[in-house]
């Protein structure tokens, strides 16, 4: 059984930075594409960032581009996101999940992860 534990979010002023965590257990990290999700109030699911299995393939949503960052320790079963110049609207609640596959196809798509872990909030305040 795959665990994924983020940590790293909290509180900060707009304009600053944060880094998180997503350690996994239960199965062979090098084998899986990592994504990042994020969730605000009332509001929709949405893909933040992936990396495919040797982390030799990154990709962004849109706005995400420029400011944040998807990583991984392979060593260390540990996908991180640091996150730049955040903003008020970056607050949410942010997801790490394990991808089916070990490539990027589709991973805007939320249906290709089947593990999740339980979030962490980011607060960005103006």
């Amino acid at each position: 059984q795959v665990q994924l534990v983020e940590s790293g979010g909290g509180l900060v002023q707009a304009g600053g930075s944060l880094r998180l965590s997503c350690a996994a257990s239960g199965g062979t990290f090098s084998n899986w594409a990592m994504g990042w999700f994020r969730q605000a109030p009332g509001k929709e699911r949405e893909f933040v960032a992936a990396i495919s299995n040797f982390g030799s393939n990154k990709d962004y949503a849109d706005s995400m581009k420029g400011r944040f960052t998807i990583a991984r320790d392979n060593a260390k079963n540990t996908v991180y996101l640091q996150m730049n110049s955040l903003k008020p609207e970056d607050t949410a609640v942010y997801y790490c999940a394990k991808s089916i596959y070990r490539t990027l196809i589709n991973s805007k798509s939320a249906d290709r992860y089947d593990y999740w872990g339980q979030g962490t909030q980011v607060t960005v305040s103006s």
